[in-house]
């Protein structure tokens, strides 16, 4: 038996909307210098991607885009000891974001888009992060435009749309 549209879009609605509660419990009994990848997996699933550092360490990343506006970088040791949560989608992040970086370097600092663009006739590809807004009737988003031939950021701009 099928569920009806309607019913599988309410799941959905109602799940994106929950998800984010349940992540802001379940970080908060993450322990950095205790927790380990196993309690970290119960709590938190499996990550959205995985960044390996030279050194044995890595991060994984938990991503609530397009829906959500947060997307948690969780740092682990070589021991697989938790040693850092960040939620990386704010001002410090972004100001970080320079001219002639990589996509790999902009999914390890932001994680992965909510969606991507390409402007051909621009010659670029835009990748958009719904972020947080200072008003309740704005949606915020984040871009970083690249080149389209080289890959690499060209410029980031913002755009709030106003809801309501």
């Amino acid at each position: 038996m099928t569920l009806p549209r309607w019913l599988g879009a309410g799941v959905a609605a109602v799940v994106s909307a929950v998800l984010p509660a349940c992540d802001g419990i379940n970080l908060q009994k993450l322990e950095p210098g205790v927790s380990t990848v196993a309690e970290i997996r119960s709590r938190m699933g499996e990550p959205k991607a995985e960044y390996r550092n030279a050194d044995g360490s890595y991060v994984w990343e938990y991503n609530r885009q397009p829906a959500g506006i947060e997307c948690h970088m969780l740092s682990i040791g070589p021991d697989g000891v938790l040693q850092k949560i960040e939620q990386v989608l704010g001002e410090a992040s972004y100001a970080r974001v320079r001219e002639g970086m990589s996509k790999e370097d902009i999914l390890r600092l932001l994680g992965h888009p909510g969606s991507s663009t390409v402007f051909a006739r621009m010659g670029e590809e835009v990748w958009d992060w719904r972020v947080g807004s200072s008003f309740p009737n704005e949606e915020a988003h984040f871009h970083v435009h690249f080149d389209a031939e080289t890959g690499l950021v060209r410029k980031t701009s913002r755009r709030v749309e106003h809801k309501g």
